[in-house]
């Protein structure tokens, strides 16, 4: 979906402000940038079709219908079917599309630069449990919202929250990060609304006055090549190639606030954030062709029985 096609201003502005933010809660849920894209259009597409001036909580209003969406996803017959793929370790999925091993070397630089076990832990909890996690743990939600987002009791919410929460602290691969950090997560919010609106100003709000940072392109390019140093050109950069043309989701690398960025739903770079005095001091952008394909492979859905020939 386009900026609205029916010249409503106001749906048009709301388009704008909360496209980002609601991108960001549904990939957390579906793992899959196209989906999550289209589940936000779908949503938007509804609220173009309901009573749009008596909707008091705009922003309200669309995370329950996404929520929801989602919900419907994760409980298909082809979600139900997939063969839910569980690596022991990060570093078996780190193999190239041509099939040779990486080196040990670099793996363990993928490893500590690209790790996204979460995900693949989320992948182990039911639907409902994955997106009262996601609300509750990922985004501060209370549960009472959580609740009137999901059309479930409070006492039902919390009730899948533990169970999520148990089944992760017990999970061989269970995260290495932190899952909510609220400075760092209103640091990435204000960073990725930005940047998909093209705000510097608001974007320059979370910079730092000296901010600076590198890009990793991999081997056969320069290894790091240092970016402009400052808050307005360093934020001038980013939204020239973060900007309207991408799609920013943030997701802890780590143990470090990080951003994943696509272009047209094909995973661009991560954008790794160093944090100081609640101000993002650095930017490291990881493009590294090969370490994105890895991360790209993890993020990818597994491929199940209704994805085969001839699947019942």
């Amino acid at each position: 979906m386009d900026a609205n096609p029916d010249g409503n201003g106001q749906v048009d502005q709301t388009w704008l402000a909360e496209r980002a933010h609601l991108v960001d809660l549904a990939f957390r849920m579906l793992r899959d940038i196209g989906a999550a894209e289209d589940t936000v259009s779908e949503a938007f597409t509804r609220l173009m079709g309901a009573d749009f001036e008596n909707i008091a909580d705009r922003r309200g209003w669309l995370i329950v219908v996404t929520t929801r969406l989602c919900l419907d996803q994760l409980r298909s017959a082809r979600v139900r079917r997939e063969q839910i793929r569980e690596p022991d370790t990060f570093a078996q999925l780190a193999q190239p599309a041509g099939g040779s091993p990486i080196d040990p070397a670099d793996r363990i630089t993928l490893d500590d630069e690209v790790h996204l076990a979460l995900l693949v832990v989320l992948q182990r909890l039911s639907p409902a449990e994955r997106v009262v996690f996601v609300l509750q743990e990922v985004f501060g939600m209370p549960f009472d919202q959580i609740a009137a987002s999901t059309g479930r009791t409070v006492t039902g919410c919390r009730q899948l929250a533990h169970r999520a929460r148990t089944k992760i602290s017990t999970s061989s691969i269970g995260p290495t990060m932190p899952v909510r950090d609220a400075v760092g997560q209103h640091l990435t919010d204000t960073f990725i609304t930005a940047c998909a609106t093209g705000n510097l100003e608001a974007l320059l709000t979370v910079l730092a006055a000296d901010v600076h940072g590198d890009i990793d392109l991999g081997p056969g390019a320069a290894a790091e090549i240092e970016l402009v140093t400052g808050a307005q050109p360093v934020g001038t950069n980013l939204l020239r190639f973060w900007g309207h043309a991408a799609t920013l989701v943030s997701h802890p690398v780590a143990g470090r606030p990080a951003l994943l960025g696509f272009r047209h739903r094909r995973l661009a770079g991560i954008l790794l954030l160093t944090l100081d005095d609640a101000m993002i001091t650095k930017v490291h952008i990881i493009a590294d062709p090969l370490k994105l394909a890895v991360a790209a492979r993890q993020l990818a859905p597994p491929l199940g029985p209704a994805d085969t020939p001839n699947a019942c």
